[in-house]
């Protein structure tokens, strides 16, 4: 569960990133003077560094979600299990 959600951030931070950068800030071919050299929404760049932010969150996202147990673990068993004994204690 918890790397469904994390590559969910993960996807959505980058799509955020890719729109922000290619189709609202981003203009086609040669400026010809600084007025067609701004972006075109004026908050691309917020936009891009809340992607940017997203996919720093889905790290942090990943780390603080537990992770489901094992069946060994959800027993109480520690270590290994060989031929009845149990190692790594």
């Amino acid at each position: 569960m918890r790397r469904t959600i994390v590559f969910g951030w993960l996807i959505a931070g980058f799509f955020l990133q890719a729109t922000a950068y290619f189709f609202l800030g981003a203009r086609l071919g040669i400026p010809q003077s600084p007025a067609n050299s701004n972006p075109r929404v004026p908050y691309a760049g917020l936009v891009f560094i809340c992607g940017v932010m997203m996919v720093f969150i889905s790290a942090v996202i990943y780390e603080l979600l537990p992770d489901r147990e094992d069946k060994g673990q959800a027993e109480g068993q520690t270590g290994d299990v060989r031929d009845g004994r149990e190692y790594g204690r």
